[in-house]
């Protein structure tokens, strides 16, 4: 298991203003990354009506974008300079509907070897309660030059 440890200033910076500048899938739906650090991450779902699924709750894809998405940047903390890599598998269990307010997706890296990295994401809404429970393993490559 890793050591959660905070980024240096200058990196978390970086991540932070990629992701709110240069991510166009995450504006889409309105995720935010709300805490960085080497091995775990924060990500933000507000609620939105553009999110609903036919029957008024919001749809699952957009839950699990939220999960994988904060593996991702957990992960990011983690990877060498000349590495890329991408999510293998993912499997989430959806606990309680998301109607209201937003949920917080909070992700820890629980392994990561030299080609593999495992994930565990809870996503919580703003009682605390457990939305989703969802693990992810992903493939860590090097660069293509």
């Amino acid at each position: 298991m890793h050591e959660y440890q905070e980024l240096d200033g200058q990196t978390k910076g970086y991540i932070m203003s990629i992701m709110k500048t240069r991510s166009p899938y995450w504006e889409l739906l309105g995720m935010e990354l709300v805490d960085v650090g080497r091995g775990w991450a924060k990500v933000r779902l507000e609620y939105s009506d553009n999110l609903l699924q036919p029957f008024g709750v919001v749809h699952g894809g957009a839950i699990f974008s939220v999960a994988d998405s904060s593996v991702a940047m957990a992960l990011l903390g983690l990877i060498k300079h000349n590495e890329v890599f991408t999510t293998v598998e993912m499997k989430i269990n959806y606990l309680r509907p998301f109607t209201e307010g937003e949920i917080l997706s909070e992700a820890r890296i629980i392994y990561k070897g030299s080609r593999i990295a495992l994930g565990d994401v809870e996503v919580r809404d703003t009682k605390g309660e457990l939305i989703a429970k969802a693990v992810s393993t992903y493939i860590v490559m090097k660069k293509r030059k």
